[in-house]
């Protein structure tokens, strides 16, 4: 991971793109600070997907079920002989 600053990344663009492509990730500052980053295309489109809650979960894995929704089992957990 490469950091550059503002005035570094203007001046030199294209070459960063070109180590994003390869794969690194570049952080550009101002005035010392982190404040962007520049990384490969896969890369943002799994952050973009975790943060708009598009991961899919168990919901959604149990609405994907072959045939329809599962139906709920509504008898008793276990048999008991008492």
């Amino acid at each position: 991971m490469s950091t550059v600053s503002l005035k570094d990344a203007k001046a030199g663009f294209s070459s960063l793109v070109d180590d994003v492509v390869r794969g690194e990730f570049v952080t550009i500052t101002r005035h010392g600070k982190p404040v962007a980053a520049l990384v490969p295309v896969a890369a943002a489109e799994i952050a973009r997907r975790a943060l708009d809650g598009r991961r899919p979960g168990l919901a959604a894995h149990l609405r994907a079920f072959p045939g329809g929704a599962a139906e709920r089992d509504r008898g008793p957990s276990r048999d008991i002989d008492l």
